[in-house]
């Protein structure tokens, strides 16, 4: 069965999938060399990536431990080890919409998308790269190989159905669904980052309008939390699909959202900002993070949401980091190093 097959499968079952599914085993990967240090994997340790900006937006790069403080469901944590991780294993999954709203922009996210891969993995990182339309496409599985990236972003190519698009995005009559936005989301964090370990991205690239998952945004976010990966929205929008003058709507809510809630960001490609400026953007903060671990106070492996913030005793600092994370169940298992 092709890996297109094998996704569409996926996600057939989705309508089935209200609770939450155990992880799909992936199949173990090449043997490699030593990845070198990477955090230690515990039920009872929480370990929280997070970076820190000044009023002007810099990058703080000399934070220690004392200047910050742990707070989950209001309650202080106690900070157990805190570094800062540039150098920890990175894994990026690259998430490209090629709806019918994308398709004057394929070629711009090919060559952009490529250059950042490039530049940002190291010899320790690894990423895959999904396509999303009227369904998902695996382009192409965990690699740190630039030529198996390339061959993956020429795959690139509209996916919006027999029928096509109308202009504001939605599926015309007899063409079934629209973009499968949140179902991608899903996907690439329940199949591919579940069981990673270390440092985990999505960087979707889209114009946030989401007409035909099965999956609500709901359970996207949830599963980005669970696998603790962070989301970076990057609004790629055609104005033919997106601008009220001619009837179209922004998804930025929708993406927004979804980055604030797993400690990413939102950013607008326009005419300050093209497509490779922002993939800059992301690599610096990528490499900026800082990491806390701290053991809960409350142990219950229960599965439920717990509050986290984390604070600077410099209010003039601001503090990006996901909303919180899902205590392990009693049956839970752990992410291992490959």
């Amino acid at each position: 069965m092709t890996t297109t097959l094998r996704w569409m499968a996926a996600i057939a079952l989705l309508p089935c999938l209200n609770a939450q599914a155990p992880p799909t085993p992936q199949p173990p990967k090449p043997a490699e060399e030593d990845l070198g240090p990477v955090i230690k994997v515990d039920v009872d340790l929480v370990n929280v990536f997070f970076s820190v900006r000044d009023k002007k937006g810099a990058y703080i790069a000399n934070l220690a431990k004392e200047d910050l403080e742990v707070i989950e469901d209001g309650k202080p944590q106690e900070i157990k080890f805190f570094t800062r991780e540039t150098d920890l294993p990175l894994t990026i999954g690259l998430l490209v919409d090629v709806s019918g709203s994308q398709g004057a922009l394929i070629e711009e996210e090919r060559s952009a998308s490529y250059k950042f891969l490039a530049q940002v993995l190291r010899k320790k990182d690894e990423a895959f790269i999904i396509s999303f339309g009227v369904d998902s496409e695996l382009l192409q599985d965990f690699t740190n190989s630039p030529g198996l990236l390339r061959q993956g972003l020429a795959g690139l190519r509209l996916n919006a159905g027999v029928s096509g698009m109308s202009p504001t995005g939605s599926p015309l009559p007899g063409s079934g669904r629209g973009t499968v936005l949140y179902e991608a989301v899903w996907l690439a964090a329940k199949d591919k980052l579940r069981s990673e370990v270390g440092r985990k991205a999505l960087i979707v690239i889209t114009d946030g309008n989401d007409v035909g998952s099965r999956v609500k945004i709901e359970k996207a976010i949830e599963e980005a939390q669970r696998s603790d990966a962070i989301i970076y929205s990057v609004m790629f929008e055609d104005p033919r699909y997106t601008s009220m003058a001619f009837g179209g709507s922004s998804g930025e809510g929708p993406m927004r959202r979804m980055a604030e809630e797993t400690g990413g960001r939102v950013f607008r490609v326009d005419r300050r900002n093209r497509l490779e400026d922002i993939y800059n953007m992301i690599q610096a903060e990528m490499r900026s993070q800082y990491a806390v671990g701290y053991v809960a106070s409350n142990q219950a492996k229960d599965g439920t949401f717990r509050k986290v913030e984390i604070r600077s005793r410099n209010k003039d600092q601001k503090v990006q980091v996901r909303k919180g994370y899902y205590a392990p169940d009693e049956g839970d298992a752990k992410p291992v190093k490959r």
